[in-house]
């Protein structure tokens, strides 16, 4: 156990002093929101693939491996298609070069849409930022043998995320995703096999786990299962074509064919992991099945802990760490300049100085990071059952309603119009709220399993979004072409 203490520590010594080293660089809104629009094409695929792998795949992913067996890679299934799709929009949105994706709705469906897709977006990212914290305290109560409970790891998870983002910015974050996306891919790759002997051999779970866990659908998924399965690969995949984290990577690119060449590797990284941490948590699942009391949500660090050489189970476990790190950072920094740039400066003080927006947005980093901290603490203060996953999968819910149709519909739809956004992004969020929280404590006995009469929120609500957004933008004008032409530029006539 001590080893395993000594070494992460040592490495988060190391990321601090790197943060405030990198912090010098700081001086404008350019580098704390887009590292200066500097980033090549390595340090690109890297800070993407830790944006998007964070305690999503090692913790929600892996107890949704547990419970539900090989089915489960319907969730990251839908971020392998998502990816794919922003492939062919990458470049464009390099292009824009803006700071955050109200910017592009401001452009296509006014300033109201900013605002209200800033408060989606908002809503979305302070619940996952809030998971990460409770999977940094899965991290510490698991390398310290329980001597660091849970809600005392996520207090000090919480502590190191927040004064990492607040210090450096978009430029820290960046730059520590190098080395923290390597280490991610090799941990993955190299613990594979020995978790695998580790449990008897690759025919172990057919041996040890139910038949469900081999279906296409798990029963597991509840009384619809492919309804089920296919909400979280629609959920992964919607979130994943608006998620802002990556836009802003994208406008942090050199170029915009930097950009869209690190999207083509970043798909390939992403399958790889997530594939791999999927396998992880099945096979680490053939030792543990019948541990009384087990909780599914620390399945791959008890595979570092248990099943694996010293050494990997380190490398294993360090990427555990700078996956909550990373993800909590990027999450972290993107809703404070969502407040920033698209309420602060569209709506209060368009002319602030650059030194007072750095400041601010820093200030708005850790209220942010207060707030998840809470969202993650009072559940725990009062001993209620807390599940990663399904803190996940609501807030991969309302942001994908709320603003991945609206979006890739200003990116890609010429005939989207103000009022067609705005409506969808109102009604998409409006829908996950109801269905996700207010039915469950109103109407508790239309529910059936987690979901309203047994439909997972996604269907009807992406439906209400994707619905409002074409009937409403038929209904009214065509937007005016020099709107267009700022997302849609005409190609140069040759005499």
């Amino acid at each position: 156990m001590t080893i395993y203490i000594i070494v992460l520590v040592a490495y988060l010594i190391g990321l601090t002093i790197f943060n405030f080293y990198k912090a010098r660089n700081v001086k404008t809104q350019d580098d704390m929101m887009v590292a200066g629009r500097s980033l090549g094409v390595t340090k690109m695929v890297f800070t993407l693939v830790c944006t998007w792998i964070g305690s999503g795949t090692f913790i929600a992913g892996a107890e949704f491996a547990f419970r539900a067996g090989w089915s489960s890679i319907w969730m990251p299934a839908g971020a392998w298609v998502g990816i794919f799709i922003i492939y062919f929009l990458a470049g464009k949105i390099r292009t824009f070069g803006q700071y955050t994706i109200g910017d592009i709705l401001e452009v296509r469906y006014g300033r109201f849409a900013r605002l209200f897709g800033a408060i989606a977006l908002v809503i979305a990212f302070t619940t996952i930022v809030s998971y990460q914290f409770r999977a940094g305290g899965y991290i510490l109560n698991v390398i310290t043998d329980g001597a660091v409970s849970v809600a005392m790891g996520q207090t000090i998870a919480a502590a190191v995320v927040i004064l990492f983002t607040a210090i450096g910015g978009m430029i820290a974050v960046a730059h520590t995703d190098l080395p923290n996306g390597i280490i991610i891919v090799l941990a993955c790759i190299i613990s594979v096999p020995f978790v695998i002997i580790g449990v008897g051999g690759l025919g172990a779970p057919a041996q040890v786990l139910p038949h469900s866990h081999f279906e296409m659908f798990s029963s597991e998924f509840g009384k619809y299962p492919m309804l089920k399965g296919l909400s979280y690969f629609l959920a992964t995949g919607l979130l994943l074509l608006g998620v802002q984290s990556m836009y802003q990577k994208f406008y942090s690119a050199k170029s915009a064919a930097d950009a869209k060449k690190a999207v083509a590797l970043w798909i390939v990284g992403t399958i790889v992991v997530e594939t791999v941490v999927v396998a992880i948590a099945i096979y680490a699942s053939v030792k543990f099945w019948n541990t009384p009391n087990f909780d599914p949500a620390s399945i791959v660090l008890q595979a570092a802990m248990n099943l694996v050489p010293k050494p990997v189970g380190i490398l294993l476990l360090a990427a555990a760490v700078v996956v909550v790190i990373s993800t909590g950072m990027n999450y972290l920094l993107s809703p404070s300049t969502n407040i920033i740039r698209d309420v602060y400066q569209t709506f209060i003080n368009p002319k602030a100085e650059a030194n007072k927006l750095v400041a601010l947005q820093k200030i708005f980093i850790v209220i942010i990071g207060l707030t998840a901290f809470l969202m993650i603490f009072i559940p725990t203060y009062f001993n209620l059952k807390i599940s990663v996953l399904k803190y996940a999968y609501f807030a991969y819910t309302i942001y994908g309603v709320a603003i991945t149709p609206a979006l890739i519909a200003a990116l890609a739809w010429k005939r989207a119009t103000k009022a067609g956004g705005l409506t969808s992004i109102i009604s998409g969020a409006l829908m996950v709220i109801i269905l996700d929280i207010i039915i469950p404590y109103v109407l508790p006995n239309v529910m059936i399993g987690e979901d309203p009469w047994g439909i997972p929120s996604i269907y009807p609500a992406a439906i209400v979004s994707i619905g409002t957004l074409v009937f409403v933008s038929i209904a009214t004008p065509k937007p005016a072409q020099e709107v267009l032409l700022k997302l849609f530029p005409q190609p140069l006539k040759s005499n």
